[in-house]
């Protein structure tokens, strides 16, 4: 038993306007259904992608926090030129320069139209072959615990594991790494991104949903009401959703 990542959710005042940001970022299309726009891959949309992780933009009222968010995506460059190109390019789209504290590193701190950061990673082996979403990066406490209960939850291999960072990967060696650095910030605040999940199609949603339990998930209540979707929380009160099999 198992569960997929499918999506990164995001959230958003002007979901449609992040949607096209994320997919002109990517080189991907963005599909509006409904009020969400979810990104991916063009040539159509085909959801669950059989080897990207999606993006879903959901509209919310409020204004992102000031506060760094907990959880980010890093992209992938292929040479210094690129990264610089990207980097400019994105720069045209929309996205600002921000400050996470991160000093005089290889990489670039951007945030998108909504606030929510992420990096221009500077070339690196290990993202050669991710796409261009390198990785979901996690802040925690303890990142040997969250890689514990996330590679249990997704029956994903570990990659590296130390007392300040962890990373894991599906063991078809497809799609982006997800990652856990150990920061001393904690929850104040409503997350405002997160992974969706979805069982594989021999799994069924509600043992997935009570396996996560034992593994230390908590239910979560956000007003979401009688939905096809179950709210979690993870071991750190990181918050994500199992969704119902399409």
């Amino acid at each position: 038993m198992a569960l997929r990542p499918v999506m990164v959710n995001i959230k958003a005042v002007d979901a449609a306007a992040v949607g096209r940001f994320w997919a002109q970022a990517l080189g991907w299309s963005a599909y509006s259904a409904g009020a969400t726009t979810y990104v991916g891959p063009g040539g159509g949309l085909v959801w669950p992608d059989p080897v990207f992780l999606g993006i879903d933009v959901v509209p919310v009222p409020e204004p992102k926090p000031k506060t760094k968010n907990r959880v980010h995506l890093d992209l992938a460059t292929t040479s210094a030129t690129h990264q610089a190109d990207l980097i400019a390019h994105l720069r045209t789209l929309g996205a600002t320069p921000a400050d996470v504290g991160q000093g005089d590193v290889p990489w670039t701190v951007l945030a998108d139209p909504d606030a929510n950061e992420f990096c221009v990673l500077e070339p690196r082996e290990i993202y050669r072959d991710t796409g261009p979403i390198a990785a979901v990066v996690v802040d925690c406490a303890d990142p040997r615990a969250m890689a514990r209960f996330w590679g249990e939850a997704l029956d994903w291999p570990v990659h590296e594991v130390a007392d300040d960072h962890a990373s894991l990967r599906s063991a078809r060696a497809t799609g982006p790494y997800l990652e856990f650095l150990r920061t001393p910030d904690g929850k104040t605040a409503p997350d405002r991104i997160h992974l969706d999940l979805l069982p594989y199609p021999e799994d069924d949603k509600e043992s997935e949903v009570t396996r996560l339990r034992t593994l230390g998930a908590r239910d979560l209540d956000i007003g979401q009401g009688n939905t096809a979707w179950t709210c979690l929380t993870d071991p750190e009160d990181h918050e994500f959703c199992v969704l119902a099999l399409p």
